[in-house]
């Protein structure tokens, strides 16, 4: 079978869990030939970058406004190039604002769209449900209770289990503590900056810690310099997943590293601070208890939450401190324990890559 999908990534998340969809593809078929918007990640499984994730990667009402017109000159090349590519299918993954606007263009054209990796709309705009029901040929959802949330609304849609379960080990039990805190700010400009200052004045509560900076694939080391300047905090490029087999504790941006620290078994506290602009507004729109996914996920507070006002290095020092109380620590082990299993099994990225397939054999 050949195929041609024209794949859309705007997050490293989505770059990480779509190259791995890509390499599930290569092994299924004898050509498979991808095109679209993605990073490092996907570039290196083969596909034509016409946009990198580095160039597009806004969060927040407030930084989506300043950048409205790099984002609508995207839409529009985007739009150019799948007409041009004329692939199978048009594989959307997260991203939700710019590909939900797209799926509804698309659609009009009768090109088959499949959703890999749910937008977070059962936590806000649940209206976008309608969205997807309308322009989605299928979801392929990676969180347990999404695929009932969708299948009540009268979508087409498959629990695939979470990808990161194929990626992230299970770490050995640590023999030789060096107690080392790991620092995860984010992968986008506008969060990097709002988390990692605080998160450095650490450094100096902690003598005889060992603090590295996790630095995203999707930027440079020079803007990470620019925070840590003279501070003995170290800075590893593209290593977060090294970084999490050695760390001891965790300070965590909310967002897909949550998870990823989770299920490393590393003890975290996870931090958000937007624009206040964008907190404001989004603090009126979001419908649920929590903003981490290991929360979310448990559907109780595993891991303490730092938000807005909240964070600042006082408190997270506190929170960081709490967590090296031997009782804290074997209550979190448990429920990290726990989450695995909720998670569902390993095979996220070679299911849907099957159901991609039987999909297009099916309609060919």
């Amino acid at each position: 079978m050949n195929c041609k999908l024209f794949i859309i990534a705007g997050e490293d998340s989505g770059d990480l869990h779509g190259s791995n969809l890509i390499e599930a593809l290569n092994k299924k078929i004898h050509f498979l030939k991808t095109r679209g918007v993605g990073g490092d990640k996907l570039a290196s499984k083969g596909m034509e970058l016409i946009a990198h994730v580095r160039d597009i990667n806004f969060m927040g009402f407030w930084e989506i406004i300043k950048n409205i017109g790099t984002i609508r000159r995207l839409f529009k090349k985007v739009h150019e190039d799948i007409a041009a590519f004329e692939p199978d299918a048009v594989v959307l993954i997260d991203y939700p604002g710019f590909n939900l606007r797209l799926a509804k263009q698309l659609h009009k054209k009768g090109i088959k769209i499949f959703y890999y990796i749910s937008p977070q709309v059962w936590a806000w705009k649940k209206g976008r449900v309608k969205s997807i029901q309308r322009f989605v040929d299928k979801m392929y959802v990676i969180l347990p209770f999404e695929k009932s949330f969708y299948a009540d609304e009268g979508v087409e849609v498959e629990f695939v289990g979470h990808p990161l379960l194929d990626v992230v080990p299970r770490r050995a039990p640590r023999s030789n503590a060096e107690n080392t805190i790991a620092l995860l700010p984010g992968s986008r400009k506008q969060e990097i900056g709002r988390m990692l200052p605080e998160m450095l004045k650490l450094v100096d509560r902690f003598p005889g810690y060992r603090f590295i900076v996790a630095g995203a694939p999707s930027q440079q080391a020079s803007f990470y310099d620019t925070f840590i300047q003279d501070s003995p905090a170290e800075l590893w490029m593209n290593r977060t997943y090294e970084l999490l087999e050695q760390a001891d504790y965790a300070c965590v941006t909310s967002g897909t590293a949550t998870l990823e620290t989770a299920l490393f078994g590393v003890p975290q506290v996870v931090v958000y601070k937007g624009s206040r602009i964008s907190y404001e507004i989004g603090k009126r729109l979001v419908q649920v208890p929590y903003i981490s996914l290991v929360n979310l996920i448990m559907e109780k507070s595993v891991v303490e939450e730092l938000i807005q006002g909240e964070f600042h290095v006082d408190n997270l020092e506190s929170a960081l401190r709490k967590l090296m109380d031997p009782q804290e620590l074997s209550r979190m082990e448990e429920d990290y324990k726990s989450l695995r299993e909720v998670l569902g099994s390993e095979g996220a990225s070679f299911r849907t890559a099957s159901h991609i397939l039987k999909e297009l054999s099916d309609s060919a």
